[in-house]
């Protein structure tokens, strides 16, 4: 993967107030792209494109041709581009060095596009990539140039393109609210236009465990909402194929010891505290039982808890080939434990909750590394103030840690100790955030009129606007050395107040934001934050999305698209 060099030639937005523009909008941004004499060609119906043969990259093969074909974009803002009437391009030649590099982290996604300015002979548009993946990404890019009915495409163009951040991703939490598996494909496949990689698959919690394991039925027969709300064996079978024909990993993360309430619903004898009120009348915040409504956490003293949870493991690591497995290990709650029995007596036997979660992380960790899997935690098991694991017992070499609070501070505590960091900052990167308090019977809303409505109820409020998540830097305050130990980022939609009527809206295009800023960078190539100009591209890019079946969110008035610059607070 190479350096990006930011030369974007030919993509700033003038401040014109003429409903008409000669640029062409790419999302995300390419590192480097030239287009020196704007114009166009058509492209012809008969267009073939000529790869390799590999199972996944033919899908994406025949999904782009057919899309390039029929999708018949058309700008809002009309490209005033210099036609050229020349034979029309007929071929699109991808070449591709290595067919056999696995869709895993890292992985080469770096490719070149270029398209001939035409000429009296027949036009040859050509992709270099190293990898399948790398392919698919300029693909994306080609198909993006691509506009009109009939569809005519940008000509005499280069692009060389490579990410920032090798771990770009949106999590999805379906466990306290269900989606079918359209929806999770429809996430994956818009996920792949904004070159994201990875699908963080949020699937169980406390309030229910919807997956199918072979060697444990009965935590889905009974801990599900019900039959027609789980995922088969052959459900995540279809999800995880999709993702590789599409380019995307699937991570899934089967969040314990905490958050594990529907456990109990097979297995009572393991969990504590299940089936309490999560905050007891009379009982103290820091006292409550659970992070939120739905009690229930894995008992680290009980020989059955490993039992299952060893079944557990081997399952989801062999329904999904993904080498990093999430094990959550988040929000442990004190007086969960303090009030199983079992767990009382061990801290009257001077034992420490500490050494609880100690316990629990030396029993199942060595396992999962076992199954040839990196476990990515998130930070509360490193950072929690009251509940935590020494270093000593988290090898840095098996274990990479989320980040979810505090923002650049725990990211630095992070890489600081020597640790990969995923950051997924809820000021910045939850998309679930700013719709208001979700607990009935609360008080807060007993407010005479004038009351300053602070946030509206939202713990992590306000909510997360393109322009807020497009513009975080991930890396922010950190060295060169611990800059390198940042894997990436991932947008999150936490399913309290989600499901999939509103799944669409609430990630995009906000997600696209993240997209562009770990792809290429939110920087152009002089330094200078370019959020002014990917407003517009924000704009059409939205537009495609919408047309590509995507219900994305709009981000400013129609007016506003179609003059570019004018909705602007300041000329550019």
């Amino acid at each position: 993967m190479f350096s990006p060099i930011l030369s974007l030639l030919l993509f700033s937005i003038l401040p014109i107030s003429s409903s008409t523009q000669s640029t062409i909008n790419v999302w995300p941004i390419p590192t480097t792209f030239s287009w020196p004499h704007p114009h166009s060609i058509l492209i012809s119906p008969l267009l073939t494109i000529s790869s390799p043969k590999q199972t996944y990259l033919t899908s994406a093969v025949n999904r782009y041709r057919r899309q390039i074909l029929t999708e018949k974009h058309q700008p809002r803002a009309p490209h005033v581009i210099n036609p050229t009437f020349t034979p029309s391009l007929g071929t699109l030649t991808l070449t591709v060095y290595d067919l056999q590099a696995p869709l895993h982290h890292g992985v080469n996604e770096s490719y070149t596009l270029s398209i001939p300015a035409g000429g009296r002979t027949a036009a040859v548009a050509k992709i270099t990539a190293e990898t399948v993946w790398g392919a698919m990404r300029g693909l994306e890019t080609f198909s993006q140039l691509v506009w009109g009915d009939p569809p005519r495409i940008a000509a005499g163009v280069f692009v060389s393109d490579a990410p920032v951040f090798a771990h770009r991703g949106v999590l999805l939490d379906t466990s306290r609210n269900f989606y079918e598996v359209e929806d999770i494909l429809r996430l994956i496949g818009a996920m792949s236009w904004n070159k994201m990689n990875v699908f963080h698959w949020h699937i169980t919690d406390s309030q229910s465990f919807p997956i199918v394991l072979p060697s444990e039925p009965d935590l889905a027969k009974k801990g599900s909402y019900g039959a027609e709300m789980e995922y088969s064996v052959e459900d995540v079978k279809r999800v995880v194929e999709f993702g590789l024909e599409h380019g995307v990993r699937v991570m899934p993360e089967i969040d314990m010891p905490a958050h594990t309430g529907s456990w109990a619903e097979a297995y009572p004898e393991i969990v504590s505290c299940a089936h309490m009120f999560w905050w007891p009348a009379g009982y103290a915040w820091a006292d409550r039982l659970a992070a939120e409504p739905g009690t229930g956490q894995l008992n680290p003293l009980k020989p059955k808890t490993y039992e299952v949870i060893k079944n557990v493991i081997k399952d989801v690591a062999t329904m999904f080939p993904e080498p990093f497995y999430h094990a959550g290990n988040d929000e442990v709650t004190p007086g969960c434990w303090k009030a199983d029995p079992s767990i009382q007596t061990f801290l009257a036997n001077n034992g420490t909750l500490s050494q609880l979660l100690e316990i629990f992380v030396n029993s199942t960790l060595p396992y999962i590394v076992s199954l040839n899997r990196t476990v990515v935690y998130w930070e509360d098991v490193f950072l929690d103030a009251d509940v935590n694991v020494r270093a000593s017992l988290l090898p840095p070499e098996n274990i990479i840690l989320q980040t979810w609070n505090n923002g650049p501070s725990n990211t630095k505590k992070i890489v600081s100790s020597g640790y990969r960091a995923i950051v997924s900052s809820y000021d910045f990167y939850y998309l679930d955030c700013g719709h208001g308090e979700w607990l009935g019977n609360n008080t807060l809303y007993e407010q005479p009129p004038g009351t300053d409505q602070g946030d509206g109820g939202s713990w992590c409020g306000p909510f997360k606007t393109w322009q807020l998540i497009y513009n975080y830097d991930i890396t922010y305050g950190l060295s060169e050395e611990e800059a390198k130990l940042v894997l990436g980022g991932e947008v999150a939609l936490w399913s309290e107040q989600a499901d999939p009527t509103v799944l669409d809206s609430r990630i995009w295009p906000r997600a696209s934001a993240m997209a562009e800023a770990l792809w290429s960078g939110n920087r152009d190539e002089t330094g200078k934050k370019r959020y002014p100009e990917a407003t517009d591209r924000l704009n059409e890019w939205r537009h495609r999305m919408v047309s590509r079946g995507v219900r994305a969110e709009p981000i400013q008035p129609l007016w506003c698209e179609k003059n570019p610059g004018m909705c602007n607070a300041q000329p550019i």
